[in-house]
């Protein structure tokens, strides 16, 4: 019998995430049960409009929040498995009594959870380092780390206290996953997975309509969605802006930073946040999709969902050179400078992705990356 899930992630809801790919199919698998905590955090928030903000939400939240879960893109098939938790705890304590006293807060609003859904001896998920604290007392039969980011180099972090807090959480999971190569190597291979991110290929690749918000006036569109956030390579997106005026430039997703160096440009739209289901609606009519990241640590490190949904909507993709293309580097163009993005946006008009560069992620479904995860849990 498939053990249920106590799951330590981001914030339910909104675009996404692997995490969230990945539970969701393990539950359609397997008859499992899942708590999913919403993010605890990793790093201590600031006097700022937006973190007090964050942290109001969190504390006026209810404790449980079955229609946060139910609003999302990704709906589960029987909600009275699956239940989320609105965490009130103390966010990346520091020193031994703030640290338990922050674990038992967040058991005592766990376990009547675990209680009223009838769930003994679950695995404990987390793909946060700040969970680990947690570990060993909700009676969980194994631990697992999900890794997806190098934490260390990830902008926003308290990365001195994140980085002991992952030490610890690899030395105590029977189980560590890791998106990508690169985060692969930083822990000890026998217990660490390889398991990269996979793709709704259905989604993407069936064609729908145009959304009614992306430019239509027969120029063409470079277009990008997902955090805008300082792993953006602005004085590269603005050169080629400027190089190319008869090009409109989309750009979907929430701003955590100032944009106001391509917002001053006419041919630049900033279209805000839209569902994740929405997404092929933009991507599918745009000319040329964009990963137009720095490269750092963070990049080096990062396997993008975005990039499987790119090639499964099959438009020309123009990126700057990071590790996770290599699979793909064929049906990529790869840039390092302003004018050879503009030659390859400019070739990007002739072009489509091949039909078997497509195929090649269509078999990289999260259903086949679930059914690998599932070997993994079952050996636990």
């Amino acid at each position: 019998m498939a053990k249920d899930l106590i799951v330590f992630g981001e914030d339910w809801g909104g675009l996404p995430s692997s995490t969230q790919h990945l539970i969701r199919q393990v539950m359609l698998k397997a008859d499992r049960k899942v708590i999913w905590i919403n993010s605890i955090g990793l790093r201590k928030p600031r006097f700022s409009r937006k973190d007090l903000g964050r942290l109001w939400q969190k504390i006026t939240a209810s404790s449980t929040a079955v229609d946060h879960a139910q609003s999302d893109d990704l709906l589960l098939p029987d909600r009275q498995k699956f239940q989320v938790i609105n965490p009130k705890t103390i966010p990346v304590p520091e020193g031994r009594f703030q640290r338990q006293l922050a674990a038992q807060l967040l058991v005592w609003q766990i376990k009547p959870v675990m209680r009223r859904m009838g769930i003994k001896h679950p695995i404990l998920w987390t793909s946060l380092p700040t969970a680990v604290d947690v570990a060993g007392r909700l009676g969980e039969s194994a631990l697992v780390y999900y890794c997806c980011d190098d934490f260390s180099a990830l902008t926003g972090v308290d990365h001195q206290v994140v980085r002991q807090r992952e030490c610890q959480l690899a030395q105590q999971a029977e189980l560590i996953l890791a998106a990508s190569a690169s985060l692969y190597q930083k822990f000890p291979p026998l217990k660490t997975q390889l398991i990269s991110h996979g793709v709704d290929y259905t989604l993407f690749a069936t064609p729908c309509n145009r959304a009614s918000d992306l430019p239509d006036d027969n120029r063409p569109i470079a277009g990008y969605y997902g955090s805008i956030s300082d792993w953006l390579d602005f004085a590269l997106l603005e050169q080629v802006i400027q190089s190319l005026p008869d090009w409109h430039f989309v750009f979907i997703g929430e701003q955590h930073v100032d944009c106001s160096s391509l917002t001053k440009y006419p041919n630049v739209h900033f279209l805000g946040r839209r569902a994740h289901h929405q997404l092929p609606s933009y991507v599918q009519h745009w000319t040329a999709s964009l990963l137009p990241f720095v490269d750092n640590a963070q990049i080096r490190a990062c396997n993008p969902l975005k990039l499987r949904e790119y090639l499964a909507a099959g438009k020309p993709i123009v990126s700057t050179c990071f590790p996770a293309l290599k699979e793909y580097q064929d049906h990529i163009s790869q840039v390092e400078t302003p004018p050879q993005m503009v030659t390859a946006l400019n070739d990007a008009r002739h072009h489509t992705i091949p039909s078997h560069a497509r195929s090649a992620v269509a078999a990289e479904s999260w259903q086949s990356r679930a059914e690998l995860l599932s070997t993994y849990l079952e050996a636990l």
